[in-house]
């Protein structure tokens, strides 16, 4: 399947929106642990959900700056891109096998894999573009060397760079609304990462053409949702590709897309 996935052609490639997830490394640190997949997270014919999925990256990230001693002096990230590549459904009962590391970094940022093993079968890859914060300023913070160092062991980009995937601007008609709880709610006062992933869920349900066979989801955050703020979601089902544009009084705020992937 790696492999597959890796000689896809150079035309595929040279599209980060189709273009394949690097492989597990060979040497270097990475964080391995297993956990039971819970029924909270899977769906009405008990597959994980692509909200599951993103409850289950925010515990790792967690999970794995606790084991590197790193909470305490890298505590606040702001994710900027999420991919999630289902290669082959996770479904309960399981027990998942999950490894994170970086494949990609600089002083500010970086990018962090994390691929989910089915003790059953089932396969999702993915990678986030997380940016370390400084929570009094609300602005990019350095990391500390030690972290840098550890994080580089996985990957040769150490300059890595931002790039913008999906930047097409929202359709003119009205959106539809979509209603935020307070339990969406994060200690940054934004919208948390799953909530979004709630409204992907939703309006995915309704391409199931797109999910029949392998997919990818990627979503972008231009700039925070706060609860109270009034959200529109718009949605344009094209060929080959749903995209939904998170709106609050017509700017954009983030944009999602869900892809069928070839080849995979």
């Amino acid at each position: 399947m790696m492999n597959q996935r890796t000689d896809r052609s150079t035309q595929s490639a040279a599209d980060p929106r189709s273009a394949p997830l690097a492989p597990v490394p060979g040497s270097g640190h990475i964080f391995d642990v297993e956990r039971r997949l819970s029924t909270v997270d899977t769906d009405e014919i008990q597959n994980l959900r692509i909200d599951g999925i993103a409850r289950h990256l925010q515990d790792a990230g967690v999970d794995h700056l606790t084991q590197i001693g790193a909470l305490e002096s890298h505590p606040h990230w702001i994710v900027r891109r999420t991919v999630i590549d289902v290669l082959r459904p996770i479904i309960w009962p399981t027990r998942l096998r999950v490894r994170r590391w970086c494949s990609g970094i600089s002083p500010r940022w970086c990018s962090m894999r994390v691929r989910l093993d089915a003790d059953t079968g089932g396969l999702v890859d993915t990678e986030g573009f997380w940016i370390h914060m400084n929570k009094q300023t609300m602005s990019p913070s350095r990391v500390a060397d030690e972290f840098f160092d550890l994080m580089a062991t996985t990957t040769d980009d150490h300059r890595l760079r931002w790039r913008q995937w999906l930047d097409t601007p929202a359709p003119a008609a009205d959106g539809t609304r979509y209603p935020l709880r307070r339990t969406d709610t994060d200690h940054f006062r934004h919208i948390t990462n799953t909530a979004y992933w709630h409204a992907v869920h939703e309006f995915a349900a309704d391409t199931p053409e797109l999910t029949r066979g392998p997919h990818r989801y990627i979503l972008e955050y231009n700039k925070p949702i706060r609860f109270g703020e009034p959200l529109d979601i718009h949605a344009v089902d094209a060929p080959g590709a749903l995209t939904l544009w998170f709106t609050v009084d017509q700017e954009t705020r983030a944009i999602a897309q869900l892809r069928a992937l070839e080849d995979a």
